[in-house]
């Protein structure tokens, strides 16, 4: 068997591989589609809340916009939701390599829908664009991990690089994107995004020689005596799901749009409790990694948090630049969408920084401190806003304010979420370890859950209160982090001391 049909290449094959800057050519393939990707997905983002909540007579949709920024978040919600579904295709059903595939041309239908200037497209582009996100955005990183022998030196450095990719495409989309939407309009700036995602598949049909099999295989197919448990499920998660929009059909008293929103994000905030209580209780969790698990809900809780804050990069922070920032930057006028390229271009400057920072203090201090950090410094930029906003009342805020808060979230970032998925990983139960890139998704979904639900349920509180009282709520909660802290690393040593394996990074 050839490793196109799905066999891995042999170790000899993999390690001579260094055509890309020392790393496997394959490597060149998997940047460029991610750079391509996520170029689409945050142009496409950077727009899309003005785009709905833009008046008809400019080609938006004429949405208030509390409905636009509910829409914005729970659509990055179920982004993060499906993406759970998209790991467990790939694992189970048609590998990761078909993944990507697949959900890279339902990306690109999608982006083609939404460029079409017509309402109900604009509607089914946005499915398209998050099922096939779903599909496309846990496969790739786990093909680049495929790469490389699990003791190739040049693995962290290979996956360096291709970030780097992830966050040249989210710095260089607002931008562009933004500046073909000022110009010719709404769906021409979609319309870009189309292109890009057309591009990634281009690089990625054409460069698959080069991945020598990564992502072929099926790691873990679905047996045929597993078909009707499988099925059960299935039918459950399908009753769950109904049950769940009928409570919000109660709670709203109607079966519009506001009610598909409100049903999304109660999806989103009910499944990491089922999926946290499923493995607490599942037989194949030994009693040694229970305090583990219990240690990872107020990490969980922290996260959820952070990026409740964070994402509203693409809602709540867009309108307040377009409708109080000042849009001229260094005597230039930008987009509003110009202000969510801070975000990657801090990232690609800062992250060496931060690299260096814990290697000299020996990955100190241990990860809760970090998370509570993290938390502390998104609490923070949104309070520094809520005081700006305060100090400029109804006039517009200096273009720097917004660029200081997106910096300040960078920050947090850097300390949270490069840690997060390593700390998911040596937490969850060994029986879960396989999935413990869902319960970060999660933590990530459910955190924009609770922003869908936020603005709705603010929609008459000014700026400067809405800001504020959530910066004060996370700075509350970041310091009971740091307070629990201790609390969590007793859990993690008493687990590690039971199992007889060091305590990494306490």
């Amino acid at each position: 068997m050839s490793a196109s049909d799905g066999e891995q290449p042999a170790a000899s094959e993999r390690s001579a591989d260094r055509a890309f800057f020392g790393q496997p050519r394959g490597l060149m393939t998997l940047f460029t589609t991610e750079l391509w990707e996520r170029f689409s997905y945050y142009g496409m983002r950077a727009i899309l809340v003005l785009y709905i909540t833009d008046a008809v007579v400019n080609g938006g949709l004429g949405y208030d916009e509390t409905t636009g920024e509910a829409i914005g978040s729970v659509y990055g919600s179920s982004v993060y939701l499906l993406s759970i579904v998209g790991g467990w295709l790939a694992d189970r059903v048609i590998g990761a390599r078909r993944s990507v595939l697949y959900g890279g041309v339902v990306i690109a239908a999608g982006h083609v829908s939404l460029a079409i200037p017509q309402e109900s497209f604009t509607w089914l582009g946005l499915v398209l664009v998050a099922l096939g996100t779903g599909l496309l955005k846990p496969n790739v990183s786990a093909m680049v991990g495929e790469l490389y022998d699990r003791d190739d030196p040049r693995r962290d450095s290979g996956f360096s690089i291709f970030y780097m990719g992830i966050n040249l495409g989210s710095l260089f989309a607002p931008l562009i994107v933004g500046t073909v939407q000022r110009v010719w309009g709404y769906h021409a700036g979609f319309s870009v995004a189309a292109v890009g995602m057309a591009i990634a598949l281009v690089f990625f049909v054409l460069g698959r020689r080069h991945l020598h099999g990564a992502g072929d295989a099926v790691p873990n197919p679905v047996q045929p005596e597993e078909r009707a448990g499988i099925a059960r499920m299935l039918a459950l998660v399908v009753v769950g799901v109904a049950v769940i929009y009928l409570i919000a059909v109660v709670v709203t008293g109607s079966w519009g749009g506001t009610t598909f929103v409100d049903a999304l994000s109660y999806l989103a905030l009910v499944t990491p409790v089922v999926y946290f209580v499923i493995m607490y209780r599942s037989p194949k969790v030994l009693a040694t990694e229970r305090p583990r698990l219990l240690a990872y809900i107020p990490l969980f809780v922290a996260a959820m948090l952070f990026w409740m804050i964070f994402e509203q990069a693409a809602t709540t922070l867009t309108t307040f630049a377009r409708d109080r920032t000042e849009l001229t930057v260094l005597g230039l006028e930008v987009s509003p969408a110009f202000f969510q390229s801070v975000n990657p271009a801090s990232i690609i400057l800062l992250a060496p920084v931060f690299a260096w920072l814990w290697q000299r203090t020996g990955g100190r201090p241990p990860t809760p401190y970090k998370f509570a950090m993290g938390l502390a410094l998104a609490a923070l930029s949104f309070l520094f806003l809520s005081g700006a906003s305060a100090v400029v009342g109804d006039d517009r805020a200096p273009a720097w304010v917004l660029i200081v808060v997106y910096v300040v979230q960078t920050l947090g970032e850097l300390c949270l979420s490069p840690v997060g998925l390593a700390a998911t990983t040596l937490l969850a139960p060994q029986a879960f370890r396989g999935q413990a890139m869902a319960l970060w998704f999660l933590a990530n979904a459910s955190g924009q859950a609770i922003t869908a639900q936020l603005v709705q349920a603010t929609a008459d509180v000014s700026d400067t209160a809405y800001f504020g009282w959530i910066g004060v709520v996370a700075l509350a909660v970041a310091g009971l982090m740091w307070a629990l802290s201790p609390w969590v690393m007793r859990h993690i040593r008493a687990a590690d001391e039971a199992e007889g394996v060091h305590t990494a990074g306490a």
